[in-house]
């Protein structure tokens, strides 16, 4: 069956050729006519109404008249461009991989299917953050350089994927089958505890003696990750480095976060031309001073791509303080969760107004949720410190799947503004935060969450012409032209 989009393009050009062999005119300006009133094309998500990421009916396409004259109006401005998306999606934690590797192969590759594939029924997730080495949603902590007691191999001679090699892998290759241009992120949790004042995979600090070897322990995870199959694109510096109390954790202060990239991490990266990007901080916007301080280094700086930040603490407009002292340095949204049971309604409005509209409008490139998947209990976890309420964007039960906030919450984005899609200016009237992109396609993208207390009619402007549209209270639509 011919697509009806490629059908109406073919009609277009058909009759568009009839219209210049024989000279019509009046057909030839009617066909181009057709052709710029476009539909407008929606997805609706409306928990109260039991409405999630849902098609609608086509909106007719912007027109010089505009109905609603009181109604208030977001206005794009395409001219004005900010930064590039490189996309949005979740952390594919060990847990998730062992829960995802449990089903049997044809409900996985249908589930992997629905969350990576690109085509009309998938949401096509387009960025995954994963652990180097356990994180607290592994079934227990491990390095890749996990020794006895007293035992130290600074030349990291024991180095080995180990663990990862039974579930994250397996999953990550075939997700890569699905997605060969998927981006990922690999954050550690705590080195191998050799490495630590305290010898526990929960806390201390990184030994200063072992800081080169921590810098080579990077690469030769990039390294060993290139060679199964998997690139990585980029790698913060420490998970959370002011929060210790996880299994595993590692304390890094601001300052030991300088010296590891500016005297070891960055000049060994450029030694080994290796070419994947270094992240600093990771962890929540109430200390946007934490990077900002390594950044002011000028020495530094110059191995750095940008910040990662959460939002467990602090505002998300945060982020932009750290834009505007260092605009050549990139911004990355990168974990938040869903506690479990999980509210529909509240958490995908949340979430979206706070993360999908609120972390590109300040200026960040990705937006990651926590995590991908878990079981009913929210297994697995680590002990002392692993998280125990922790939602997937998916629970699955054996062969069986359920959808929660986090899916739909990245549905919205992920499969509209695909990677090198640029943010571009809106208006932002009272009750519809929203946000803006155009995509390498040429296709305009416009994300509105309704915050007010009631049903609310709006119009957007594009280019001197109107499209009328409403959203209920805490309704999430997605349009594209």
């Amino acid at each position: 069956m011919i697509d009806k989009r490629v059908a109406g393009f073919i009609r277009y050009h058909m009759i568009r050729k009839i219209a210049k062999l024989t000279g019509c005119f009046l057909l030839f300006i009617l066909v181009n006519s057709i052709q710029a009133q476009t539909n407008i094309a929606s997805r609706l998500t409306d928990a109260a109404a039991n409405i999630f990421y849902q098609p609608q009916k086509e909106l007719p396409f912007f027109s010089k008249t505009r109905t609603g004259e009181a109604d208030p109006v977001i206005e794009i401005d395409a001219s004005q461009r900010f930064q590039t998306m490189d996309g949005f999606g979740f952390a594919l934690t060990g847990g998730s991989a062992l829960n995802l590797a449990k089903m049997s192969a044809q409900a996985r590759k249908n589930i992997l299917k629905d969350l990576f594939a690109t085509g009309e029924n998938h949401i096509g997730t387009s960025y995954l953050r994963i652990s180097i080495g356990a994180s607290d949603l592994d079934e227990r902590p491990f390095s890749y350089n996990d020794l006895a007691p007293g035992e130290t191999d600074t030349s990291l001679s024991r180095f080995d994927l180990g663990y990862d090699r039974k579930y994250l892998l397996p999953v990550l290759k075939e997700i890569v089958q699905i997605n060969s241009s998927i981006k990922i992120m690999a954050s550690p949790w705590s080195p191998p505890v050799w490495m630590k004042t305290n010898h526990d995979t929960r806390g201390g600090s990184l030994l200063p003696e072992y800081y080169a070897a921590y810098a080579r322990y990077f690469v030769k995870y990039i390294r060993a990750m290139k060679q199964q199959g998997i690139t990585i694109d980029a790698v913060t510096v420490q998970n959370e480095p002011l929060h210790p109390g996880n299994n595993p954790s590692l304390l890094m202060t601001a300052d030991e976060q300088l010296r590891f990239v500016r005297d070891y991490l960055g000049p060994v990266f450029r030694k080994e031309k290796i070419a994947t990007k270094i992240i600093l901080y990771d962890h929540n916007a109430d200390r946007p001073d934490y990077p900002v301080y390594i950044l002011n280094d000028t020495t530094a700086r110059k191995f750095i791509d940008g910040s990662a930040f959460h939002l467990y603490a602090g505002k998300i407009e945060a982020l932009s303080k750290v834009h505007e002292a260092h605009p050549d340095k990139n911004l990355y949204f990168t974990e938040q969760w869903v506690g479990a049971p999980g509210n529909y309604a509240g958490d995908i409005a949340w979430h979206v107004e706070t993360l999908v509209i609120g972390a590109p409008r300040n200026w960040c490139k990705t937006v990651i949720e926590w995590n991908l998947a878990s079981d009913p209990q929210y297994q697995p976890h680590t002990d002392r410190g692993g998280c125990t309420q922790c939602l997937g964007a998916i629970t699955i039960d054996k062969d069986s799947v359920k959808r929660n906030p986090a899916y739909y919450i990245i549905a919205h984005a992920a499969k509209w503004v695909r990677p090198g899609s640029v943010r571009i200016a809106s208006a932002m009237p009272d009750g519809l935060p929203n946000v803006a992109f155009t995509t390498t396609s040429g296709k305009t993208v416009l994300i509105v969450i309704n915050t007010s207390t009631g049903k609310k009619p709006f119009s957007v402007k594009y280019k001197g012409k109107f499209m009328q549209a409403s959203l209920a209270k805490g309704a999430v639509a997605t349009y594209t032209w």
